[in-house]
């Protein structure tokens, strides 16, 4: 149960091995007289000088306690109102184990016991004054309210302060809210030999709970999040319970990835009336001969002479410098029977030698049937950029002090219908039912609320009529200067309140509220800020200003801001999915710049949930991290200088306790209990 012991003797013994300690030294018993009939009781059972008689204060008279140390339990024998003159023949006993080790104390029965402490006597009646033998277990909470276990500590004994040493998996998901809940218990330590999962905890004492979210622990810088313990119904009440403290860490194998650069030359032309659109794939061979891809580069429309982006290889993708590659150039064609125009054989370390000398590989054309053996392609393979680099994670930006500030965006063009009507996408349920704008608002609010610091969000209607004119981007909360509103909360009460007083009208423009988050967050580069702004927009209408849009964007390419549609009703959205560069074509301004990355994504709600999925957000936000990442490793930027040690050294911590590995963005809890 974690082999940690209150002495020093036992503090020094390993931590997982059985316990196996010899018997204790003897009580000190210079005051004590010998009591014949315990003597013979105790003798009859093997034990010899090891029990002091003790008068046990203000209980029933003549009663008598005689505790015995021994290793790893402590013994109690009870003499229940029997004088010292009696013979033995009529002594009535009662031999039981506590399973308590030196110092601490047992829960059943507390007020009713005495402990010994090495050398003393000792009363206690407050178990929060002694020692436990705590452990504690992770739930998450599901969105029916219901736990599931994810684990369970190891058991530390003998302690108010302890700390925990077992890991604990959990799956971290960025688009979700995930609860995390821990239930911290004493555990009586005859069940010591058994393992923490075959526990009853029916059979341990509640000692508190603790609750949070898991982007709340992944957000703090340190990534360590303190709780206080309460009572199971939410109780804090005036009594002192103790703290638990949750650190996380993201578990990779390694951060150091190689960036490559691609191009090719004199590609065979696969197509008739056009040129290839020429792609790269590579896989790695396996051990039975086959190979895995693992990675593969963009398509480059019509051109025989490519230059790719840069490819990232992490370790766990190519294993070993030497172990070989396949890289296969395709013509794509979008029925998916894409064209191969030639392949070729190189290791990581073959990659980087073609670097140095700068030369190129030939690509080779596959025997077949018709063809014995391979022909050697007059097109070749360059590599024009090779370099070793740290790669870092979303949680390594978030848990440094990088921020994610929400703002949204909300449609009043007459299309919604009226407030009033029940019919309308505006109607506000008296039974308190979400409307799609509601409902969109709180699921993507309550997921990257966590990330935001202060909690004020810029929210602004567009389509409506205030002050007698159609305005296509206004302050929600009805302000002429302030745009911000506080909180999830504030969004949905300046809302509500937009209702009232603002007139549904239309078109439907999204450009001016695009080019006012892309001011802040052009503001916000201006102060060096460690700001990444997220803009939700929610409509129900088709897009009367698409080029516009489209030239916004474009600009909003440069900026660290993400945008989020969210299509309500049933109106057509394929223009929505022009917006959404999905397909790998970025978008083109009317000037002919091309955006510098994707910044939108785009979900029609109705299809979400007629497609089973619980909840819009989950669709919504999972581009969201790689948009991210994709701005800050284009821009060269690193987390805050504060948590480089932690990131290149991993964290240090004084006292762990629990830690939670998780796959994917995997973060570790380590948790420590204070009293």
């Amino acid at each position: 149960m974690g082999g940690c012991f209150s002495d020093l003797r036992g503090g020094k013994q390993a931590v997982g091995v059985g316990l196996t300690g010899t018997t204790m030294s003897s009580i000190p018993t210079s005051n004590a007289t010998v009591n014949d009939a315990v003597d013979h009781f105790l003798r009859a059972r093997g034990f010899q000088q090891l029990f002091t008689p003790l008068e046990r204060r203000n209980m029933i008279p003549k009663e008598r306690y005689i505790l015995l140390n021994l290793d790893p339990a402590l013994y109690k024998i009870k003499v229940k109102n029997v004088p010292i003159s009696k013979s033995e023949d009529y002594l009535e006993m009662e031999d039981l184990r506590l399973n308590l080790t030196t110092g601490s104390c047992d829960p059943r029965k507390m007020e009713c016991y005495h402990y010994l402490h090495p050398g003393y006597v000792i009363a206690t009646s407050y178990l929060r004054q002694q020692f436990s033998d705590p452990m504690v277990v992770v739930y998450s909470k599901k969105r029916d309210g219901t736990l599931e276990e994810l684990g369970r500590t190891e058991v530390i004994m003998n302690s108010l302060d302890p700390a925990w040493i077992k890991k604990i998996t959990v799956a971290y998901h960025f688009e979700i809210v995930q609860p995390l809940i821990f239930h911290v218990y004493d555990v009586d330590t005859k069940y010591y030999n058994l393992p923490v999962e075959m526990l009853k905890l029916k059979d341990a004492e509640f000692l508190g709970e603790g609750s949070c979210v898991l982007s709340e622990i992944v957000t703090k810088q340190g990534q360590s999040l303190t709780l206080d313990l309460h009572n199971r119904n939410g109780n804090r009440g005036l009594k002192n319970l103790g703290k638990l403290t949750v650190h996380a860490e993201e578990t990779v194998a390694s951060r150091n990835v190689l960036e490559v650069k691609f191009r090719c030359s004199r590609l065979e032309n696969k197509d008739l009336f056009s040129k290839s659109d020429p792609f790269l794939r590579i896989s790695r061979i396996v051990e039975n001969g086959g190979s895995v891809p693992i990675c593969k580069t963009e398509v480059v429309d019509n051109n025989l002479n490519p230059i790719w982006r840069p490819l990232c290889l992490t370790m766990q993708q190519f294993v070993s410098k030497d172990n070989p590659l396949i890289i296969e150039c395709f013509d794509f064609n979008s029925s998916g029977n894409h064209v191969l125009i030639g392949n070729l054989q190189k290791s990581v370390a073959d990659l980087e030698k073609l670097h140095e000398q700068k030369t190129g590989a030939n690509f080779i054309l596959p025997a077949s049937a018709h063809h014995g053996h391979g022909k050697v392609l007059k097109g070749q393979l360059f590599v024009d950029h090779f370099s070793q680099k740290q790669l870092y994670s979303f949680i390594d930006y978030v848990s440094s002090g990088f921020e994610l500030n929400f703002m949204v965006a909300v449609d009043f063009t007459a299309s919604n219908g009226h407030p009033r009507n029940p019919d309308s996408l505006h109607y506000i349920d008296p039974s308190g039912r979400f409307n799609a704008y509601q409902q969109a608002i709180m699921e993507v609010g309550e997921v990257i609320q966590f990330y935001d610091s202060d909690r004020h969000f810029p929210a602004w209607g567009f389509g409506g009529v205030t002050n007698g004119a159609v305005s296509h981007c206004f302050n929600l909360n009805g302000s002429a200067s302030g745009v911000e509103v506080e909180g999830v909360q504030g969004i949905m009460a300046a809302y509500a309140s937009a209702l009232n007083h603002v007139g549904l009208a239309g078109p439907t423009l999204f450009g001016p509220v695009i080019n006012n988050a892309a001011e802040i967050a052009g503001q916000s580069l201006s102060c060096n800020s460690h700001k990444y702004f997220v803009l939700l927009i929610i409509t129900d209408g088709v897009l009367t200003d698409l080029q516009e849009t489209i030239d916004a964007l474009v600009r909003a390419s440069d900026l660290p801001l993400s945008i989020l549609i969210v299509g309500v009703g049933e109106a057509d959205f394929k223009q929505m999915e022009i917006l959404d560069a999905d397909t790998g074509c970025r978008l083109e301004s009317s000037k002919g710049r091309v955006a510098t990355r994707d910044v939108v994504q785009f979900v029609p709600m109705r299809e979400v949930l007629a497609g089973g999925q619980s909840c819009v957000v989950q669709a919504l936000l999972e581009e969201l991290p790689g948009q991210f990442l994709t701005y800050m490793r284009s821009r060269d930027i690193k987390p805050s200088a504060c948590s480089q040690h932690n990131i290149a050294q991993g964290s240090q911590y004084t006292q762990p306790v629990v830690t939670t590995q998780m796959t994917g963005h995997t973060p570790q809890i380590t948790m420590s209990m204070l009293d």
